[in-house]
């Protein structure tokens, strides 16, 4: 078993996927991909593209094969990207955010007018990230104008705006724990069990940019990717016996790839990043562990996600222009990897290595 910040093997001949028997899923779109999430009630995968499209397929495990079923797809206007989505509590409505400045919604088995998702909330610049809160059945969506807006899908008006210190860069909600990374490496918390307050803020533990960030399974902190191939381990709470700490991971030799992903595993704790590099890792936060790391596949992997029961993860492979239109990549795919237990859980009675992790 690896440990943190060691690299994964790596071949000449790079495959499309991380296992031979993914799911390829089919129409995934003709630009790159930049988000994948679960529906929290089904097997249901929906992605946002750089091409505008909102996508919807069905996932079936029969325990031998993957099928993805395409069911719908959805465009914001003008052919602005998607730049991100998420789902409602119930997992029947789609919320998503882009470069039209828009905030929107879409009822899954419901055909919108002029197949575009109807409009509830905007901004002053693109929208950066969106996020439901079940508490209050809110939508809460972050964008590029630094302001952090919720909305009532009832009232045309953001029933509260928050001001940010920067541009929104990505942001995750867990039960009543919302974090938010702005440009400037700002990181901000808030409890949203009533009305929506800040309870934490303070500069990202790593040094450069930050790229994606998501809360623990039990909400005690969050975890933080950066454009420098590090990751930040960060409780807001005292927990005992944990502490915070960084590491690096999606380097080879002397190359440094961005942190394009994070997801927790919901009945592990456990989590995956994906990178730049095209490398997917499983990872062991409470023994500094490496759990499993697949070979560099072709493209950088943009987005990726565990299901709600944690047996299905999703994961894009697209280009991320993080080497200039030269090196472009043409192509863009997702896949469904089936998680074994193995994969993304340490064995009991096995004790974890004495080497660790890389600072």
């Amino acid at each position: 078993m690896a440990t943190f910040g060691a690299a994964p093997a790596t071949g000449g001949n790079k495959a499309a996927s991380i296992a031979p028997t993914d799911c390829n899923v089919p129409h995934a779109g003709n630009d790159g991909i930049s988000s994948l999430i679960w529906s929290p009630t089904a097997n249901i995968l929906v992605s946002g593209n750089w091409d505008s499209g909102v996508r919807c397929w069905e996932v079936q495990d029969n325990g031998s094969q993957i099928q993805a079923t395409p069911k719908a797809q959805v465009n914001h206007e003008n052919s602005m990207p998607v730049l991100d989505t998420c789902f409602s509590g119930d997992g029947n409505v789609v919320f998503s955010g882009g470069g039209d400045k828009a905030v929107r919604m879409w009822q899954l088995g419901q055909t919108p007018p002029n197949n575009t998702p109807q409009q509830i909330g905007a901004h002053d610049a693109p929208v950066k990230t969106v996020g439901f809160l079940k508490s209050t059945n809110l939508v809460v969506s972050g964008g590029w104008d630094r302001k952090l807006k919720f909305w009532d899908c009832r009232q045309p008006n953001p029933v509260g705006v928050f001001d940010l210190p920067e541009r929104v860069y990505a942001m995750d909600v867990r039960d009543n724990l919302m974090v938010v990374a702005t440009a400037g490496r700002h990181i901000l918390a808030y409890d949203c069990s009533g009305h929506p307050r800040e309870v934490h803020r303070k500069e990202s533990p790593l040094r450069f940019q930050s790229r994606c960030i998501a809360c623990f399974t039990d909400s005690t902190g969050f975890a933080v990717g950066s454009i420098e191939g590090r990751v930040g381990i960060h409780y807001l709470q005292k927990v005992e016996g944990r502490e915070s700490f960084a590491f690096k991971c999606h380097r080879q030799d002397s190359n440094v790839y961005s942190v394009n992903a994070i997801s927790f595993h919901s009945q592990f704790g456990t989590f995956s990043t994906v990178g730049s590099d095209g490398v997917v890792n499983f990872w062991d936060k409470d023994n500094k562990q490496r759990l499993k790391g697949f070979n560099e596949i072709q493209r950088p992997v943009t987005a990726a996600r565990f299901n709600a029961q944690g047996n299905l993860f999703a994961y894009s492979s697209s280009y991320d222009w993080s080497k200039g239109s030269m090196q472009l990549l043409p192509g863009n795919e997702i896949y469904v990897h089936r998680v074994m237990e193995e994969e993304i859980v340490r064995p009991k009675g096995k004790k974890a290595t004495s080497s660790t992790y890389r600072r």
